[in-house]
This record gives C-alpha cells, sequence and structure tokens, in this order.
C-alpha cells in the first residue's frame, strides 16, 4: 500500500509505541486518526503531529463504533489499523496475597486480546467496502503481541495470554479477510522504552538491557513503528508474526 494513501488509526497513540507509530506514518505523509481513553494527552499529541483524535475504549463496542466514524469523517475513510492499545499487571497466579484477582485477569484479557479484535472487526468492516487497489487490497492490519505470547515471565499469566491470543488469531483472521483484501500482520516487541521502563532507574534498565543478544540495549518506539509501516507498505507480507527483540529469548 502506498504510504502516501494510507489513512490510518492508530490504537493506544498518546504514548509509547502507538505514539510512536502515529508519529512515523504522518512523518511518511499518512493520515492518522489516534485513538486513546487519555483524552488530554491524545488530543494534545494529535495536535502536535497533525492528527485527528478520538476517545476511544478499545474494549466497549459503542466507543470503538463512534470513534471510527469519527476517523472516517476525519480522513475521507480508512484503510490502515495499527492496534497497540494495551495495559499490564504484574500478578503472580499464587502470592502473599491470595489468589490472582479474577478481575484483572479478565481486564487484561478484555483491553489487549478482546480489545484488539474489537477494533480489528469493526475497522475490518469499514475497509471492505473500499475501492481495492491493483493487487485486490483494501486495507491492513498491524497488531501488538509481546514476546511475552511465547517466553512469559512470573506474574504475566494474564498479560502473556492476551498477547498469545493475539499471536494466535493473526493467522484466520488473516484468511477470514483474504476474500475481502485485507491483509494482517504482528509484531512481538521485546522490551521497549515505552513509559513503565523509561520510569524504572537507569540501573534497572541496563539490568535489563544486558539480557538482549544484540545489540545489548532496550528496543527505541521508533523501530517499532518503522516495522509497521514496512508491513503497511509490503502488499505480499501477510498473517506474520515478527519479533523485535535483539534476538532476546527470556528465561
Amino acid at each position: 500500500m502506498e504510504i502516501s494513501q494510507v489513512k490510518a488509526i492508530v490504537t493506544g497513540a498518546a504514548s509509547g509505541l502507538g505514539a510512536a507509530t502515529a508519529q512515523v506514518l504522518r512523518d511518511s505523509g499518512a493520515q492518522v486518526t489516534i485513538f486513546d481513553r487519555d483524552a488530554k494527552r491524545g488530543a494534545e499529541f494529535a495536535a502536535e503531529i497533525g492528527a485527528g483524535f478520538a476517545q476511544v475504549d478499545v474494549a466497549d463496542e459503542d466507543s470503538v463504533k463512534a470513534g471510527l466514524a469519527a476517523a472516517q469523517a476525519l480522513m475521507g475513510g480508512v484503510n490502515a489499523l495499527v492496534n497497540c492499545a494495551g495495559i499490564a499487571v504484574a500478578i503472580k497466579t499464587v502470592g502473599r496475597d491470595g489468589a490472582h484477582p479474577l478481575d484483572l485477569f479478565k481486564r487484561v484479557i478484555d483491553v489487549n486480546l478482546v480489545g484488539t479484535f474489537n477494533c480489528i472487526r469493526l475497522v475490518s468492516e469499514a475497509m471492505a467496502n473500499n475501492a481495492a487497489n491493483e493487487d485486490g487490497e483494501r486495507g491492513v492490519i498491524v497488531n501488538t503481541a509481546s514476546v511475552a505470547a511465547f517466553d512469559g515471565q512470573k506474574g504475566q499469566a494474564g498479560y502473556s495470554a492476551s498477547k498469545a491470543g493475539v499471536a494466535g488469531m493473526a493467522l484466520p483472521i488473516a484468511r477470514d479477510l483474504a476474500s475481502v483484501g485485507i491483509r494482517v500482520n504482528t509484531i512481538a516487541p521485546g522490551l521497549f522504552l515505552t513509559p513503565m521502563l523509561m520510569g524504572l532507574p537507569e540501573d534497572a534498565r541496563v539490568a535489563l538491557a544486558a539480557d538482549v543478544t544484540f545489540p545489548k540495549r532496550l528496543g527505541k518506539p521508533e523501530e517499532y513503528a518503522r516495522l509497521a509501516r514496512f508491513m503497511i507498505e509490503s502488499p505480499y507480507l501477510n498473517a506474520e508474526c515478527v519479533r523485535l527483540d535483539g534476538a532476546l529469548r527470556m528465561q
């Protein structure tokens, strides 16, 4: 897909990987609408980069429908979706305070997995009405899994389960959407300098980076963003899950 013709929705784009992706797509000439729950930061960042903004809870059907309508009105349509919205908790299955609270497990699944699918199903329905290009393509979707889908750590049961679900549903969804000309790919980031990790002390970040094979540093959000742009631009890349982790295999 020609990047100058891209009309993209990026979820969770008020910060972190989503913000970097929105920035890179805008700098490349694409139109972008940001979805985020943080109305203040989302609107400010959107104005800063020349993007649209809609306050959206990805796990809520009506919220996504309203955001999609706003994005279509702002951009004159939508043909790309990058799902970056997500949350994490660090709680053992059984810890000092007893069993893992079920509501927190459900919340992580609801945002990370159900929220991703909710955006896919509604946005792809809109994409299916687009005019096809010479390859028959009408849209492209990029989802965010995690190395935790494959190498989950203690305290990550909910997060790992949600991200494994995101990775696992890419192929069947790509098959589902092939008939309407929509590609689906997934990025599985390793340790990245997102707001969560940037809040750690420098020595803690150095210790985390020591586990990365090469290069021995944390990932930069713009590296994720460039891969997302490549996936959008590459018409023969479909149903792939790409680890972006410096060859990290977590013990």
